[in-house]
């Protein structure tokens, strides 16, 4: 399929092929929801943690006479039901961690740019470049693009100018094509990304055809 390029000026600089295997692919909700809860639950580091009533140090005295107080019978300050006592039911260290085939996770992915794609939120410019690593230069870019919301903006190499200049913006980030994600994808509106991030894209993602070797 073919996308249109701006320039930085906002204006249409022309047209590029990119791959419909990633960016007109169907996309699957599913599939897209799965990745998401996955990726949310590996960054729980899972170290609550609660005390047994084996774990409180109290004393282990009586707290009063078994008999002739009228009270019901109390015999441990360990008690989950006295104030300083256990916790029952509580959370302990666990590991969150939850697994996905790899070609899961990929259209998950394609599912997300291509729903991009669809939905119009995604920019394509010539290229990606600040002559200094100013904020306001930035600020103005995002504005002749037509970009008014949270973005995204994903850049084939590490470029320090476009990371300081977006790092004092609310709701903008910057990242290399090859550590996009489906939860930052889904958690900022606007995709933004330049003719080399496309390409970059499609040589991580695209569908690599094997072959199979006939034996003689």
């Amino acid at each position: 399929m073919e996308l249109e390029v701006y320039n930085l000026k906002g204006e249409k600089a022309g047209i590029v092929q990119v791959s419909d295997y990633i960016f007109a692919a169907p996309v699957n909700e599913t599939v897209v929801h799965q990745a998401l809860v996955r990726q949310l639950a590996n960054k729980r580091q899972g170290t609550a943690d609660t005390q047994t009533r084996s774990d409180v140090k109290r004393s282990t005295r009586k707290l009063y006479a078994q008999k002739h107080t009228g009270r019901s019978r109390r015999g441990s300050a360990t008690s989950p039901l006295l104030k300083g006592g256990s916790v029952v039911f509580g959370p302990h260290p666990r590991d969150y961690r939850q697994a996905m085939p790899k070609k899961m996770c990929r259209l998950a992915l394609r599912s997300v740019l291509s729903g991009k794609v669809k939905d119009g939120e995604l920019k394509i410019v010539e290229k990606l470049q600040l002559a200094e690593p100013k904020t306001r230069l930035l600020d103005e870019m995002l504005g002749i693009l037509g970009v008014d919301s949270t973005a995204i903006i994903g850049v084939a190499l590490s470029n320090d100018y476009l990371t300081l200049a977006a790092s004092n913006i609310p709701g903008i980030k910057t990242t290399m094509v090859s550590m996009l994600n489906v939860a930052d994808l889904l958690a900022y509106k606007m995709l933004v990304l330049d003719v080399d991030a496309v390409k970059k894209i499609e040589e991580i993602w695209e569908k690599k055809e094997t072959g199979k070797v006939k034996a003689n």
